[in-house]
């Protein structure tokens, strides 16, 4: 399904991240994903069968650029990017506190941004053929958003704020670079049974569960999919779409 392509994905250390990246390497194609901390990301990259792990702060533009053009030399171009690093701290709309907006604004926004704009030169290099052929795409780009940056979120101000304006990146990204060939879409994750929902209360879990059509919480293995698919040729056709993965929860 991937065979022959080349894949990035940021925070592919743990969740969403490295399910993708398992998913990717799992389809056949050669995949390196990035963390904060190296060690953590070479171990993440053995586990998910992933060519390499890199240390990325994807807040540091230079840095950024500097790995996609890296991997891209190495392994002789970039075909797929998924922008999967991002953060997520709650806070009441009173007790926000100004490091947290400068945090979360330059890890989820300004960090996507980043990584898309870094992806984007790197595919523009490679010689594709002309945009309406199917499946001669230069590349596709999935970035992660959220359905609290479709629909909001009570606690949630900050991070719903980050995730429509990643949602925005997407459509705003696939009508500029839609002509060279660059597909960008965007998946809204519903409540994912990862590290980031850890914290939630068992009530909490079962009042989300008891909302949710399809009566569970979603798993990273199900966004993973969803990415797999939108990065392969047999979604040659969809760009700037922002796919609600979320069992029902919001319809």
């Amino acid at each position: 399904m991937l065979d022959g392509k080349v894949a990035l994905v940021t925070g592919g250390t743990r969740g969403i991240g490295l399910a993708t990246a398992r998913a990717l390497a799992g389809a056949g194609a050669t995949v390196v994903l990035t963390g904060r901390d190296e060690a953590k990301a070479k171990e993440a990259a053995a586990a998910a069968g992933a060519a390499s792990g890199l240390a990325l702060d994807v807040t540091d533009a230079k840095a950024v650029s500097t790995l996609v053009r890296g991997v891209a030399k190495e392994h002789g171009k970039l075909d797929i990017v998924v922008a999967n690093a991002g953060i997520m701290e709650d806070a009441l709309l009173g007790m926000i506190r100004e490091e947290l907006v400068d945090t979360t604004l330059s890890t989820n926004v300004a960090g996507t941004l980043h990584t898309v704009q870094a992806a984007a030169r790197a595919m523009m290099r490679k010689k594709a053929s002309p945009a309406g052929d199917r499946g001669t795409s230069a590349g596709a780009i999935v970035v992660l958003a959220s359905i609290v940056g479709e629909h909001g979120s009570a606690g949630q101000t900050v991070y719903a704020a980050s995730k429509a304006a990643v949602a925005n990146i997407a459509r705003s990204a696939a009508k500029e670079l839609g002509r060279s060939g660059i597909r960008v879409n965007a998946v809204a994750p519903g409540v994912i049974d990862t590290d980031l929902t850890s914290g939630l209360t068992e009530e909490a879990k079962a009042e989300n569960i008891g909302k949710t059509p399809l009566g569970r919480l979603g798993t990273p293995e199900d966004v993973a999919n969803a990415i797999r698919f939108l990065v392969s040729d047999d979604a040659s056709f969809i760009t700037g779409q922002v796919l609600g993965i979320d069992g029902g929860l919001v319809l």
